[in-house]
């Protein structure tokens, strides 16, 4: 029987809050960012606040991994040490890093550059730009111990990397927004707004309305401006375990910047759909923590933020994987207007979906933009199809027209129950009481994790006392009341091996039973795998953006996605050569490179 293969589902953390509710919905690792130098620059926290998300975890199995992804200048090389060895201190798991020049700590760094050693075993940040086998296996060799794959990546592709190195633990993300440019490679917000994507800093410059024009006579492509660079989000749940099968561990929900009931409902959704496999497949996957979630709200991706879906890549590619008509959240599709509804105040809706006050709807109006609208009211109608909808603000303009495609993006119901607490975290244990070995007087109690079998023990004195009446039954009662505490048992999880009918006063065993626990919730997971050696060579990281190469380069596609690929017969539906106009007239040359099959953003010619 082959070695099971341990699956992580890595869950986002905006803050403490978020991390904390990760865990109890059933996250395996939290990813959270430090204080500084974290891709996400408006999501930093305390390392307080991560030394406490990091004592809850370790009571679970579950890591903590702190991101330190973006790249440093010199001047913050001390600090960033410093801030190294804090977390050291706390005891997390592992750091997400971009910059090449921190390295284990049992590293020699050569070339001249300055190094910074992390007691702390490292991944490498899909800000590397993780796309080759011989990417993969350069982080091996220099330490690395988990990668973070490309989003752009291929199932073929990730099964071959993993082919030819099989010893790299390989992390794909799963869920989320989705960067157009390969990570790491997109300088457009520092050109334009002064503002790094390598610095945590990014101003999403793809998420802007841009005009296509011909760049050789200036004119538009289209009439409006679009969001031409706009992708949706990332949803790979119906893949997961053919992503496991190509060799994926870890799986990456993406959302450091987005709200607790968001990491509340895709930690959930994902933990089930995981542990459905994992139940499935019992010889080939196992679990990556422990203990048991008990959701008390059904999990649905569709009711979350969400742009529209796609599977990106994983499957090859497609022409569905931007919106180019809005960057926001459309949410779920929930009926249309119907035929002959013409009044702005009451919008009749052909509609199975159960709809509140409070619900925020919207569709794509007549100027092709999003327009949302507030649900003040719901009338039942004769028909049972149909619903009323009476919108704030109201009379609505423009109304939509019959036929309207209507989208929730905001489920008032759905966000009530996650607003409060939605789910508990319990470790099954089994208790065992004995007589103190080789002790005239005295008992031995001991806790012991069913899932892993770790446990603490203690021994106290107590002289021998016949009770007058059965004693199991009480002890049972007793030791089953473990109240706020992580851990769950039923009567039938307790062995009771004592040599008689033994008295030992309630306050007694309630005493020592807290001990017990104290002394197991105070235990540490195991350490990870220690890092490897590695002796790195180059220069000091350039930090400045250089105008000499493209602002952006996209395995995405305009043109492919427009209908309009120059390998196919229809590549005359677009002019030869294209480019992207902002409102301000700034133009944005677009390369595309066939024989890679990429797309790259030019800086605007001088």
């Amino acid at each position: 029987m082959s070695k099971r293969k341990s699956i992580e589902l890595l869950a986002p953390a905006r803050n403490l809050e978020c991390g904390l509710e990760a865990v109890r919905h059933g996250a395996d690792a939290v990813y959270i960012g430090a204080p500084r130098f974290g891709a996400r620059a408006a999501a930093g926290n305390s390392i307080d606040d991560i030394a406490e998300l990091v004592r809850y975890a370790h009571i679970f199995g579950v890591r903590i991994y702190v991101t330190l992804n973006t790249l440093l200048h010199d001047d913050e090389l001390s600090e960033a040490q410093a801030l190294i060895n804090n977390l050291a201190a706390i005891n997390v798991d592992a750091l997400i890093t971009q910059d090449p020049r921190i390295l284990p700590n049992t590293a020699s760094a050569q070339g001249g550059f300055p190094a910074l050693t992390s007691p702390i075993p490292l991944h490498s940040s899909t800000q590397m730009d993780n796309r080759t086998i011989d990417d993969v296996r350069t982080r091996l060799e220099a330490g690395y111990e988990q990668t973070v794959l490309a989003r752009e990546l291929s199932l073929d592709d990730i099964r071959a990397i993993h082919a030819a190195v099989p010893e790299m633990v390989l992390e794909a993300f799963v869920h989320g927004a989705l960067c157009v440019s390969y990570s790491g490679r997109c300088y457009a917000s520092e050109y334009c707004f002064q503002r790094s994507a390598n610095r945590g800093e990014c101003a999403q410059f793809c998420r802007l309305p841009f005009s296509l024009i011909d760049a050789d006579n200036g004119k538009m492509v289209y009439t409006q401006p679009r969001h031409l660079l706009s992708l949706r989000d990332m949803n790979r749940s119906a893949d997961l375990e053919a992503m496991m099968d190509a060799g994926i561990s870890s799986f990456k929900i993406e959302g450091r910047l987005k709200d607790v009931s968001y990491v509340k409902n895709t930690t959930a959704y994902y933990r089930q759909r995981i542990d459905d496999i994992i139940a499935r497949r019992p010889d080939d996957f196992c679990r990556a923590s422990y203990g048991h979630s008990t959701i008390t709200f059904t999990p649905d991706l569709q009711r979350s933020f969400n742009r529209g879906f796609t599977d990106y890549f994983l499957h090859g590619r497609t022409s569905d994987m931007a919106n180019h008509l809005t960057p926001k959240s459309i949410g779920q599709p929930i009926g249309s207007v119907s035929n002959g509804a013409t009044a702005s105040s009451r919008i009749p809706v052909h509609t199975h979906t159960t709809l509140a006050n409070g619900d925020g709807l919207c569709f794509i109006n007549s100027e092709d933009q999003l327009q949302g609208f507030r649900v003040n009211r719901v009338e039942a109608t004769q028909n049972p199809s149909v619903v009323n909808i009476i919108p704030h603000p109201s009379p609505l303009t423009p109304a939509p027209r019959p036929g309207t495609q209507l989208f929730r993006n905001y489920d008032a119901d759905f966000e009530r129950q996650l607003a409060r607490p939605t789910a508990q975290r319990h470790i099954d244990v089994r208790w065992t009481l004995t007589d103190a070995v080789n002790d005239l007087e005295g008992f031995s109690l001991t806790l012991t994790i069913l899932e892993t079998g770790q446990s603490a023990t203690a021994v106290f004195p107590l002289a021998h006392e016949l009770a007058r009446t059965p004693q199991s039954e009480a002890i049972c009662r007793q030791l089953c009341r473990l109240g706020d505490t992580p851990y769950s048992c039923t009567p039938e999880d307790i062995t009771i091996t004592t040599t008689d009918n033994w008295f030992i006063p309630a306050s007694t065993l309630a005493a020592w039973r807290r001990e017990v626990i104290a002394s197991l919730t105070t235990n540490k997971p195991p350490k990870p795998k220690a890092s490897r050696a590695v002796s790195v060579s180059g220069t000091s990281v350039a930090n400045n953006f250089s105008r000499h190469i493209p602002l952006m380069t996209c395995r995405y596609c305009i043109r492919y996605e427009l209908g309009a690929c120059l390998r196919h017969d229809n590549a005359n539906r677009l002019p030869r050569r294209l480019a992207l106009r902002l409102a301000d007239g700034r133009t944005f040359p677009l390369h595309f490179d066939c024989q890679r099959c990429e797309m790259q953003v030019l800086a605007p010619d001088k």
